[in-house]
């Protein structure tokens, strides 16, 4: 704006002395001027956490994740429980406040103390701060379980058959912290969580911080042991297929499901000379038809072998391509022997891929790639915090907005069309009167979901 200081419109007496915020003056509207103050009273951001408190409510995982933690604390002196804590920093992770230092600028956010239950001001930076550096392995491990637990209970019954999706991905550091190595393939120091998914619901089944070199197979079907025998116990007529990329085959893990009945697997195979001179006959085959048609060829077929290292003959299956970029051929190895090669790659293996985009919504929507504490320990419970945030949205998008053009949205959609909702609260002797916006994009579907949830409610 472009104007003298000298020639501003002097200020409305009344509005000034009722006002007393500093004024601000933008482009004018018409003939009329416009004057911003930063008055406005008892209005939040984020009045879309009301339908995550909700969905909490109904699945109980806030207060089962609290139920790991010991508080050794005096109680004389705590000012803020731990389940306060955690919901309110779920909550803000949720909504896209990563960091523990927003918890100074949101202490007394309207929608986040009833989302925390509480009526007095929400935790600060540095009682977070000891608050994430307070759970020792015994709890972290009883919060891993408490995820598979929540997994467990979302199934109104045990399921005839569920995927395990697993895959690692770099959360790079930027200090001093424990385990943060560096990594050749990022280039830099990180971490290498590993998350681990249901493949046909993308429902979150734990997240294991890992340090910054790439998972040894061996290492990751230990964990993998522990959960699937954990599900078997809950479901022992559940078929249970796991699938991964090639660094997650493992002689171990052959060796293991070929004992147990119910338990598969599909994974990538790294090739090697003995594997491409199988493959060769299919491989001459799309070469030829590609160099004498010209059009794109992909070829299928599938054998039994048997590496020196392995105890039992397993299932190979090779996916040549020929085209204008030259020969691609890719190996996959799995249990299942009843399924057509084809299908067993394109419908099976290459549907892992979805993973990739419930990580993307992990690491990039939610940044759970904040890896600012010192400790490890800590930065592990960082990635299960943002890990129940997941949790909670992904259930709301998939039980609440079921049907809408939000259950197919991603996290960041649900976060600026769903949760960045304006709200004025009022907290009354009696009662806390919430007031959304008259009008706004998406309050139908507002009205559909507190509708939902005084059903559930009943």
């Amino acid at each position: 704006m472009n104007k003298d200081k000298n020639n501003y419109p002097k200020q409305d007496t009344e509005f000034s002395k009722s006002c007393p915020a500093t004024l601000f003056e933008l482009s004018d509207f018409g003939k009329k001027r416009v004057e911003v103050r930063f008055t406005l009273e008892e209005t939040f951001n984020d009045g879309g956490l009301l339908l995550l408190k909700e969905v909490d409510n109904q699945i109980g995982l806030i207060d089962r994740l609290s139920g790991c933690i010991k508080d050794d604390r005096h109680q004389g002196y705590v000012k803020h429980s731990i389940v306060s804590m955690l919901r309110q920093r779920i909550m803000q992770i949720a909504a896209g406040y990563e960091d523990t230092n927003d918890c100074n600028a949101l202490k007394d956010d309207g929608i986040l103390k009833i989302c925390a239950n509480r009526q007095q001001s929400l935790a600060t930076q540095p009682t977070m701060c000891r608050f994430e550096n307070q759970p020792d392995k015994k709890e972290l491990y009883r919060m891993a379980k408490a995820f598979v637990d929540n997994f467990i209970d979302s199934y109104e019954s045990a399921p005839e058959i569920i995927i395990i999706d697993s895959d690692d991905t770099n959360s790079f550091t930027y200090g001093q912290q424990e385990l943060a190595l560096f990594n050749t393939y990022y280039g830099d120091s990180c971490y290498m969580p590993l998350h681990i998914y249901e493949g046909f619901s993308g429902k979150l089944i734990t997240t294991i911080l890992k340090p910054g070199r790439r998972s040894k197979s061996v290492n990751v079907f230990a964990i993998l042991r522990r959960i699937i025998a954990y599900l078997r116990k809950h479901w022992p007529d559940t078929m249970i297929i796991f699938r991964g990329d090639s660094h997650f085959c493992s002689k171990e893990l052959m060796d293991w499901a070929h004992d147990l009945q119910k338990v598969e697997f599909i994974t990538g195979l790294t090739g090697n000379a003995v594997l491409n001179e199988r493959s060769k006959v299919t491989i001459e085959s799309a070469r030829r038809e590609y160099e004498k048609y010209g059009k794109p060829v992909k070829r299928y077929h599938s054998f039994e072998y048997k590496a020196n290292s392995w105890t039992y003959p397993e299932r190979v299956v090779v996916k040549v391509e020929a085209n204008s970029m030259g020969i691609n051929v890719r190996f996959i190895v799995s249990s299942l022997r009843n399924v057509r090669a084809k299908a067993l790659y394109e419908k099976g293996y290459c549907a892992r891929g979805a993973a990739e985009l419930r990580i993307k919504d992990h690491k990039t929507y939610l940044l759970s790639d904040r890896m600012s504490c010192n400790s490890f320990l800590a930065n592990q419970f960082r990635l299960f915090l943002h890990s129940a945030a997941y949790v909670l949205i992904h259930s709301l998008q998939n039980e609440v907005l079921n049907g809408t053009e939000f259950c197919k949205a991603t996290m960041k959609t649900i976060q600026l069309k769903l949760i960045k909702v304006a709200a004025r609260v009022k907290v009354l002797k009696t009662k806390v009167k919430i007031e959304l916006p008259a009008n706004f994009y998406s309050k139908w579907v507002f009205e559909k979901c507190f509708s939902m949830f005084e059903i559930l409610r009943i």
